[in-house]
């Protein structure tokens, strides 16, 4: 029997009053395992109210108050992260190490942000002007409003809500429907951690809720992660309402190889960025961009190690005594596994070779689940649809070229400007590399270049709708808000005589 995926509001579930709900998949079975509600209009605002309600007397809680919480929070989520590893593989697909994974990069932000009092500080001008003294402080913006994707239902909602709590926020967050039970699982973590009921909110659901979030004046700042389409979409409406809005887009990444790198190396790399955790991360690498006479060697080197992937139900360590785990699990719904497959039919009518084959797979699990191995095209040009969409899935085009120049000139060409590497021993190279691609995060020698929590995350172009990427300094900025304050104190004798000024204040 399944079970029913609610909201939560106030620090405890709500099953709204819709009566509209979804049906959640175990990808390895294709077995229904619950059924999540979706949102109305009227229970939309009803969260959004509660995260208002208490918005105020948590902005106005001591700093000190707000990072003992936080401390608190991580310390329950570093001792129990096995426990959401295992919601997210049931969900999700992906392998359990995959799951712990992402909360520990989720960690890292949470770590961030007990220690957000620093950059919260304001800055303090005395007698800027005779006798007039100037300052700087930062306020929390109200509610504010998280739109996550299925791939990370942990981490991404992490790259937000611990800064915009921290500083003082209440949150709402819409995860993905696909995969919706981690985020109520962190929200019992917070009541736990100690966190006032009311701040932070889950609000399950479709377009309605996601329209809802975007339209409320009570909401001042939406955060999304998604496709390109769907990110200006939120960008577009968020903003017409007055919004504040980050909202992290699609991705086509480059891996570029040049003549000189360590090829084993970067086998290696591109088997890791291409192919774990299916393929479905903004993050992943797509496409392969060789130098002409390492491409031959390159391929093959990154077939053999494809071929030795054990693709399966990433649960399967944690029941089977004994069992390896599985290096990459099922793609999240049947429905994207059919597009990735279709996908891959494709290239291969296009001319594209191929060189391993994914819908051939020998899946270890059920099969119903929604499998799809490792695929890898050679000889890809850039009028294919499988290097022009996004495909999220794990699926490796490798384009060739005849230098340095023709490599950069298309990663630049490129709408998305999400993440790039580049592999080799020129140090020459590499530094020239950084300066000429247009691309918000760039790897060297590093294919997934995910900055640590105190840098921020975010890309590019066609890759990033708004001004402001995620955690790091930039989004503290962006879940506050600043104040100037100047002030006089005149002593009594100094005051002139008749007591009245209508010039223009001096700057003296």
């Amino acid at each position: 029997m399944s079970t029913t995926i609610t909201h939560w509001v106030d620090g405890a579930p709500f099953e709204g009053t819709s009566g509209q709900l979804a049906d959640v998949t175990n990808p390895a079975t294709g077995a229904v395992s619950g059924r999540v509600v979706l949102a109305s209009e009227r229970d939309a605002q009803h969260v959004i109210a509660c995260a208002s309600a208490a918005a105020t007397g948590w902005a106005s809680t001591s700093i000190a108050r707000r990072t003992q919480v936080m401390f608190a929070f991580r310390e329950l989520l570093n001792a129990r992260k096995d426990e959401l590893a295992a919601i997210i593989t049931a969900e999700h697909g992906k392998v359990h190490s995959d799951a712990v994974g992402e909360i520990a990069r989720g960690l890292e932000v949470v770590e961030f942000a007990c220690g957000v009092g620093h950059l919260l500080k304001g800055s303090h001008s005395d007698n800027a002007s005779t006798g007039v003294d100037v300052h700087s402080r930062r306020e929390a913006l109200g509610v504010v409003g998280i739109i996550s994707p299925f791939n990370f239902p942990a981490m991404v909602p992490m790259w937000f809500f611990p800064v915009a709590i921290a500083a003082g926020n209440a949150v709402v967050l819409k995860p993905s429907e696909k995969d919706p039970s981690a985020a109520l699982w962190l929200a019992a973590l917070w009541t736990e951690a100690g966190l006032p009921d009311g701040v932070f909110n889950v609000l399950q659901g479709d377009k309605v809720a996601v329209d809802a979030l975007l339209d409320s004046p009570e909401v001042a700042s939406i955060s999304f992660v998604g496709s390109t389409p769907i990110a200006q979409y939120v960008y577009e409406r968020a903003s017409r309402s007055g919004k504040r809005v980050q909202a992290l887009g699609g991705a086509k990444n480059h891996m570029v190889v040049l003549g000189d790198a360590d090829l084993d190396l970067a086998a290696d790399a591109a088997v890791n960025a291409g192919f774990g955790s299916a393929g479905e991360r903004c993050m992943a690498i797509s496409v392969l961009v060789a130098i002409d006479h390492v491409a031959d060697d390159l391929v093959d080197r990154i077939a053999q190690r494809a071929r030795t992937l054990v693709i399966g139900d990433g649960a399967t360590a944690s029941t089977e005594a004994g069992a390896k785990e599985a290096d990459m699990g099922p793609l999240v719904t049947r429905a994207h596994r059919d597009r990735v497959a279709g996908l891959i039919a494709s290239g291969e009518e296009a001319g594209a070779k191929v060189v391993l084959d994914g819908r051939e797979v020998q899946a270890r699990g059920e099969a119903d689940g929604f499998w799809l191995g490792p695929t890898i095209f050679d000889h890809v040009s850039t009028e294919m649809e499988i290097y022009t969409e996004e495909i999220f899935g794990p699926v490796l085009s490798v384009i060739r070229v005849a230098s340095y120049d023709e490599a950069v000139a298309l990663v630049n060409a490129n709408p998305y400007g999400n993440g790039t590497a580049v592999f080799t021993n020129d140090g020459g190279a590499a530094k020239r590399f950084e300066t000429d691609v247009q691309v918000g995060m760039i790897g060297i020698n590093v294919p997934v270049p995910v900055p640590v929590a105190y840098y921020s995350f975010g890309g590019w172009k066609r890759s990033l709708f708004g001004d402001t990427h995620a955690h790091g300094v930039e989004g503290v900025h962006f879940f506050t808000r600043g104040k100037v304050v100047t002030s006089r104190w005149i002593d009594p004798s100094d005051r002139p005589e008749g007591g009245l000024e209508l010039g223009f204040p001096r700057n003296d």
